[in-house]
């Protein structure tokens, strides 16, 4: 299997498409002044204490106060609170949390009000993002990752990935990370350090560990609320966690995010750093590669997915309902329970596409068409199984219930990908009534002149949908040399495939979309 990472930079948001084999399986958008990203640690501060929920309420400087519960405090919380104190108390000198006084771990099922107290500062990291009307979840059990290892301060433990299954490769791991790792460290080894050298695993423990130490000197520095340590940009944390041998190539269209990621890749796999390919290409990056249609056609109420066979995928505030539906397709074997079985697995190769490509989370209920073979219902229950192995995401599959319906819990961390798929009129804005289409491309021509010579702008970019675009470029005279002629060969019309029929916009040469459009006028 092929993969590829699309990276389309915008100047407010940063889009990230993962492919395999050209089949868009994951989708990921990041604001370019995103906080509160799932990683990033904080001084925050205690606000409330909830003694029937087991739990308090921090502020961490989000509009909404965060949850931190009892069971996330971590058992060396105490040990942790004493160096956090340390550290406060000492802004010039660094505190050794080697040095620092050990304390028993907490009692499991302890209260939270027996170790903190409303207006108590300290560490926590952001193990939710903020997702509706919810503020972030927090954990006091702090973790740095990086590619290979999970670094987890105030901790001896070394534990080993499940995923790795040779019993000596283990062993040779955990013995590997305990030579090396420093006391009061404990580290999680993950799937991908298997067969690495101790070089490799050694030098990304200092990182990790030098990391923390510059956390703690920002937690020296900061009065009152404040991040000590940021996760790494999405971009970079997508390449961390899913980058294999497999991938053939990661392109991107912006030259500085190109950099990083390529002394990225550079770092953690120096013979593939020549797959990072900067994209300049006359398209928008996604409609060269194919996205935007995959996008427009997958982040629907309804998808299609096999011989007129289709999903409906509900959301509600709790969990999200999927139903399977074998259409109108018509097969020459009538047999009801095959063709059940045929659809169903289909279905289910499409519905853990999109709880990837969604980023679903929560309860998801899927609602399979009837089999009654109980071999056939095994059948798709291990297929589910086995597709649901390439999720990165914590899941657990349940059995089809005797009504058909199979439930899966998915790990959600952010807010779910939604995408809407409808477009609205951009030449009527709802009311119906538009100017004669004909006339279109004599108001593009006036908005030209406007431009160019009222506002003397020279150097642009006009968008218009591709149809709208190959019009304008057809004909031995076309409509795109009358106007270079007229108005001057720095603009372009490039097709975008995001765009609707008669819905057009002007960017300058820094980006920024110039608003040259007739609402008040149409709407007369």
């Amino acid at each position: 299997m092929n993969s590829e990472l699309v990276v389309d930079v915008q100047q407010q948001e940063i889009t990230i498409a993962l492919l395999e084999d050209k089949n868009l399986v994951e989708l990921n958008k990041e604001g370019r002044s995103l906080s509160f990203m799932v990683g990033d640690i904080y001084v925050g501060r205690v606000k409330k204490l909830m003694p029937g929920l087991n739990a308090a309420f921090v502020d961490v400087g989000y509009g909404k106060e965060a949850f931190l519960h009892y069971q996330d405090l971590g058992p060396q919380f105490l040990s942790q609170t004493e160096f956090f104190k340390q550290t406060q108390a000492d802004r010039k000198r660094t505190p050794s949390i080697i040095k620092t006084k050990t304390f028993a771990d907490i009692p499991k099922d302890g209260t939270i009000s027996d170790v903190l107290k409303v207006g108590q500062e300290l560490w926590v990291q952001i193990a939710k993002e903020p997702i509706s009307t919810k503020g972030p979840r927090l954990s006091a059990e702090l973790s740095i990752a990086g590619r290979y290892l999970v670094l987890i301060p105030f901790s001896d433990k070394v534990s080993v990935s499940q995923k790795i299954k040779s019993a000596e490769e283990r062993m040779r791991l955990k013995q590997l990370i305990q030579s090396i790792k420093s006391r009061r460290f404990g580290v999680i080894v993950r799937t991908v350090a298997e067969d690495k050298r101790v070089a490799e695993l050694d030098n990304e423990l200092r990182i990790l560990v030098k990391r923390w130490e510059e956390s703690v000197a920002k937690t020296q520095k900061a009065k009152g609320i404040a991040p000590v340590l940021e996760e790494i940009g999405r971009t970079i944390g997508i390449i961390r966690d899913i980058f294999n041998p497999d991938f053939e190539s990661i392109h991107i269209n912006d030259e500085a995010v190109c950099a990083e990621v390529r002394d990225y890749v550079e770092l953690i796999a120096p013979d593939k750093k020549n797959i990072i390919k900067l994209y300049d290409g006359k398209l928008p990056i996604f409609d060269n590669f194919g996205i935007t249609k995959q996008v427009k056609s997958l982040f629907g109420k309804t998808v299609t997915f096999k011989r007129g066979a289709y999903l409906i995928i509900e959301q509600t505030e709790a969990m999200h309902v999927i139903d399977v539906n074998s259409g109108n397709r018509s097969k020459a074997n009538n047999n009801q329970e095959d063709n059940a079985l045929e659809v169903n697995m289909a279905a289910a190769n499409e519905i853990v596409r999109q709880m990837r490509l969604r980023d679903l989370g929560g309860i998801i209920a899927i609602d399979f068409i009837d089999m009654i073979k109980s071999e056939h219902r095994q059948q798709l229950f291990d297929h589910v199984e086995k597709l649901m192995e390439n999720d990165r995401a914590k899941h657990h599959v349940l059995p089809l219930s005797k009504f058909g319906v199979m439930q899966i819990t998915r790990q959600r961390v952010r807010p779910a990908m939604f995408v809407d798929t409808e477009e609205s009129c951009p030449t009527c804005f709802g009311t119906g009534k538009i100017k004669a289409s004909i006339l279109f491309t004599d108001t593009l021509e006036g908005k030209l002149d406007y431009l160019v010579n009222t506002l003397n702008t020279k150097q642009f970019v006009l968008k218009v949908h591709p149809y709208v675009a190959a019009y304008i470029n057809s004909g031995f005279y076309s409509l795109k040399w009358k106007w270079k002629f007229r108005f001057g060969f720095g603009h372009k019309i490039v097709p975008s495939q995001e765009f609707g029929l008669l819905q057009y916009a002007f960017i300058d040469a820094a980006g920024n979309e110039l608003d040259l459009k007739e609402e008040i006028e149409t709407r007369l």
